[in-house]
């Protein structure tokens, strides 16, 4: 992670509007891509059928990242209706162009998040409403997903549901069913830390797998989970829940993984069980999930443990490989701190 302080100055062209960054959250996703970018762009480079998020991406140059963000209005292109300047704003991470909405979260030309100043397209801004602490609209990226994950599975009110893994994507899985009056919500992680959180974000039980099979724990509480969240992201765990759940249950996979997985059909074929795929989230999708935290339906205080400066941001990267000392940091141009913990 190096920090440039040489990146020539934005200047925004039609459609287009400058903004002050005032906070950015450190995704789970911009960790994995710091690992494994090259791995990634390969399995792009066969996918068909579908945009990718690396579309023309050359490792060999600069990458810039942070795709959880919120501004302050500067100035806007010629011939733009924009927002007045001064106005607090966030976006879904995309820029239009003449070929549709395409995907912006690495990019060798524009700056993201993790920058002083960023250019965004006018018509894909979402104000932040006013009074709304802008640290918490930055989480409203982090949060639809969530948000589109339990959409996507088509869960009613008062239905139980697990969740399997409790880092950023499972906890706003759970704030989101939560939200919805599902229930009851059993949560699994290794992480004191993430148990924690996860009870505080609206889990009403929550399970260490290294003492307690989830699915054991959902038979003892006495709920037919009838939809399942991974939201892990690493080989065996699905070949395991559709192995352990009971008959009809849906399966839904946040968690990314990008190797070869072993899935034993038959456990799938005896319980008809069925998978659904999600990644991101709609436009209509974003905007419910700030307005959500804007109206305190959703409290995201919590998932905040850190704040850093641009010059920390690797500092950031790395803290954040340890479950037990923090869930989302923010990145905050000209803040100086150090992130302190508070799991």
């Amino acid at each position: 992670m190096i920090y440039r302080d040489d990146v020539e100055d934005l200047v925004p062209a039609k459609g287009q509007v400058l903004v002050n960054v005032l906070a950015c959250g450190v995704c789970g996703g911009d960790l994995h891509f710091a690992e494994h970018s090259a791995q990634l762009v390969e399995l792009a480079g066969q996918l068909r059928g579908a945009p990718t998020l690396t579309d023309g991406l050359d490792l060999s140059l600069d990458v810039f990242m942070g795709h959880e963000f919120v501004g302050e209005v500067i100035a806007a292109g010629p011939d733009t209706d924009a927002p007045a300047p001064g106005s607090v704003v966030t976006s879904m991470p995309a820029l239009l162009t003449s070929q549709g909405m395409a995907p912006r979260l690495y990019s060798n030309t524009t700056p993201g998040g993790y920058a002083e100043k960023m250019l965004l397209s006018a018509p894909l801004l979402v104000p932040v409403p006013n009074g709304l602490d802008p640290r918490l609209a930055a989480l409203t990226e982090p949060m639809a997903v969530g948000l589109h994950a339990v959409n996507k599975a088509g869960i009613d009110p008062g239905t139980g549901a697990i969740v399997i893994g409790c880092g950023p994507a499972g906890i706003s899985i759970i704030a989101s069913l939560k939200a919805l009056g599902a229930g009851p919500i059993i949560a699994s992680d290794f992480s004191p830390a993430r148990r924690r959180l996860a009870m505080l974000m609206g889990a009403d039980n929550v399970v260490d797998p290294a003492t307690e099979s989830v699915f054991d724990a959902g038979d003892r509480i006495g709920t037919d989970a009838l939809v399942v969240f991974e939201a892990v992201g690493i080989p065996k765990i699905l070949n395991e829940i559709v192995r352990e759940t009971p008959m009809g249950t849906r399966i839904v996979v946040v968690g990314g993984v990008m190797e070869p997985d072993v899935l034993v059909p038959y456990f799938g074929i005896a319980k008809e069980a069925s998978f659904q795929f999600v990644q991101a989230y709609s436009p209509a999708e974003f905007t419910e999930s700030l307005r959500r935290i804007a109206d305190g339906e959703v409290d995201v205080e919590p998932m905040i443990t850190g704040e850093v400066g641009l010059e920390d941001v690797g500092l950031a990267f790395n803290q954040l490989r340890n479950p037990e000392r923090h869930c989302k940091i923010l990145v905050r141009p000209g803040l100086t701190t150090n992130p302190t913990p508070t799991l």
